[in-house]
């Protein structure tokens, strides 16, 4: 039996109707979609990821105790500009428009952490992510907004490994960068992310990786 490699895309509390998770088997040297759940609440998450299981999380999994952005964040942020994006596509965890998110974030990791001891939790971004392969910059900034973007994602993801993705109908973008959350977390486990900021115990606990 293959490892289980899991994305989630967190929202907020209160808007788990945004929140997507992908369930992955690494198979073959691939990973093969088992399922896909739209709109999961923090149980619903925990219930999916079996012992020893590796997860990558959208979400910030810490914060800065003076606030604004972390190291991480300011690092992360010059790369994805130098690649093309808006410098708010990585945004501090404690922004007026990333608290929420942030809250659930570090509450899931550490839940993870509490009753899945063996799990492997990893804080990703996944269109980071998917920029440093050569993912279409256009092609997600219009993600959010426009299926067949959403539709060219899939085909990509498909492309690095991700089997089934493309039999997916209807997807959201949360359901997308739950995927490409996925295979962040997939080649963090292989020791082989574009980027990384390792863990800074205590106060940032996990690995940020793309």
């Amino acid at each position: 039996m293959g490892q289980t490699i899991i994305g989630v895309d967190l929202s907020g509390p209160g808007s788990a109707a945004h929140t997507s998770v992908a369930v992955f088997r690494e198979q073959g040297g691939a990973l093969d979609l088992l399922e896909l759940v739209a709109g999961a609440d923090d149980q619903a998450i925990l219930d999916r990821v079996p012992a020893g299981a590796i997860v990558g999380l959208d979400a910030p999994l810490s914060y800065s105790p003076i606030g604004g952005s972390r190291t991480s964040d300011q690092s992360l942020r010059r790369v994805a500009v130098e690649h093309g994006l808006p410098a708010g596509t990585v945004m501090a965890p404690s922004a007026p428009r990333m608290a929420y998110l942030t809250l659930r974030g570090v509450a899931v990791s550490r839940m993870l952490r509490s009753e899945r001891p063996d799990a492997r939790v990893v804080e990703v971004h996944p269109t980071v992510a998917m920029v440093l392969r050569d993912a279409s910059v256009a092609t997600l900034k219009a993600m959010k907004h426009d299926s067949e973007a959403r539709r060219e994602l899939l085909v990509w993801l498909e492309g690095q490994g991700l089997h089934g993705v493309c039999d997916l109908d209807q997807v959201s973008d949360h359901s997308v960068a739950a995927c490409a959350a996925a295979v962040a977390a997939w080649w963090w486990s292989q020791g082989s992310p574009a980027w990384i900021h390792p863990a800074e115990p205590p106060l940032h606990p996990f690995d940020f990786a793309c």
